[in-house]
């Protein structure tokens, strides 16, 4: 994937690690950035497209994918995270989780896979998180729809293979966001996290892990759970 006269989408513009895709992207020479959010006066960057979009409402992706129709790099970003168990969570708000990683994150590609074939191919890079691979008590409900938006990830890579579309999942630990300001634990710099997701996509890498913890966490998806979970008893 050359970012050079790349024409990009991401979603979640506004704030945190989707509003550093929309800056290093213009430093890498992208011709131009559509910046999405549900209220697109959030975004106050210079020289991009702004587009309303919500990810989990159908008309507002198709109004997005006819209105950039020109889309070479769709960046699937937008999350939400409600701190709830499954057992005994807020249904509506696992439900809210689910819509928005897994169903939001696959309406966007269904939406946008034929504007990519159209201009050639293109790639899509999809923001998932190392608790697509570990469960953490508080956040059970994001893990999992984490855990399926990873899945869908790699269904879709088969899926738009022949028309020549490189699909990449950016998998990171903690990163310094505002949904992450409650958490007072070492974090990520974004700018590097996007980074390393920019190079990544220039190599054509299928996936790309961020940092040490994602890392580990991936390699111990082959561990015994009762040793994993040790912690749970």
């Amino acid at each position: 994937m050359n970012l050079s006269g790349s024409i990009a989408l991401v979603t979640g513009a506004n704030r945190g690690i989707g509003r550093h895709f929309v800056e290093q992207l213009h430093d890498r020479g992208a011709s131009k950035v559509y910046a999405t959010a549900r209220n697109p006066r959030s975004v106050d960057l210079p020289g991009v497209e702004t587009l309303p979009l919500d990810i989990t409402d159908p008309d507002s992706v198709a109004a997005a994918a006819a209105a950039a129709s020109d889309v070479t790099l769709l960046v699937n970003n937008a999350g939400v995270s409600t701190a709830q168990n499954l057992v005994t969570g807020d249904l509506a708000k696992i439900r809210l989780e689910m819509d928005t990683h897994f169903y939001g994150t696959l309406a966007m590609v269904r939406a946008f896979a034929p504007v990519l074939a159209g201009n050639g191919g293109g790639a899509v890079l999809n923001v998932l998180s190392r608790l697509s691979w570990l469960s953490y008590l508080g956040a059970n409900a994001y893990s999992a729809a984490k855990a399926a938006e990873w899945s869908l990830t790699n269904g879709i890579r088969l899926e738009l293979r022949e028309q020549g579309t490189l699909v990449t999942g950016l998998v990171l630990s903690s990163t310094d966001t505002d949904m992450m300001a409650g958490w007072d634990i070492p974090k990520n710099d974004p700018a590097d996290v996007v980074r390393a997701a920019l190079d990544g996509l220039e190599a054509g890498r299928f996936e790309i892990l961020a940092d040490r913890d994602s890392t580990e966490a991936k390699a111990a998806l082959s561990t015994d759970p009762g040793v994993l979970y040790a912690q749970t008893g």
